[in-house]
């Protein structure tokens, strides 16, 4: 099955690329890499999760942050000339938490954007190496931010 088909069958809507973006762009390829910048949970020019994780921003509220990350970043690879369906290899993402000091479940946001690239690239397409780190504070004052690297097929270098 193709990536966009399972897209559309778990009803996942592409949005707009969001910007301005600043000094940088939203997606770089190099080679057979892809490296999406950091993604914050907007959507609809809005900010879905804001302050650090638990006491300000729950973690129900930051797992669906993780997942609008993921949706943003597919909205940054169709900012380029590589499509979805190029998309052979999800190699790493990196999941930042804004969370209180004494907070440490950060894998349970980093988690849900895993299961959703899984679900969108398949198990094997979408097994991939990950960090998840707590940080102070994050652009916007966002919970959650999450950049990626993709491999994509030989063919789109």
């Amino acid at each position: 099955m193709m990536n966009t088909q399972r897209i559309n069958r778990l009803g996942i809507t592409i949005p707009k690329l969001a910007g301005p973006f600043g000094a940088y762009v939203p997606a770089q390829q190099s080679g057979q890499l892809l490296f999406v910048s950091g993604q914050l949970p907007m959507k609809d020019g809005q900010l879905l999760a804001s302050g650090p994780v638990p006491s300000v921003c729950s973690v129900d509220t930051a797992k669906a942050a993780a997942v609008q990350c993921v949706i943003n970043a597919l909205a940054a690879i169709e900012s380029t000339r590589v499509s979805i369906n190029d998309i052979v290899a999800v190699t790493r993402v990196g999941v930042f938490v804004s969370s209180d000091a004494t907070f440490y479940d950060h894998p349970a946001s980093a988690n849900a954007a895993s299961e959703l690239l899984h679900k969108i690239f398949g198990d094997e397409t979408g097994q991939h190496a990950r960090t998840s780190v707590g940080v102070t504070a994050l652009p916007l004052n966002a919970s959650v931010e999450i950049d990626f690297v993709f491999t994509i097929a030989p063919e789109r270098n």
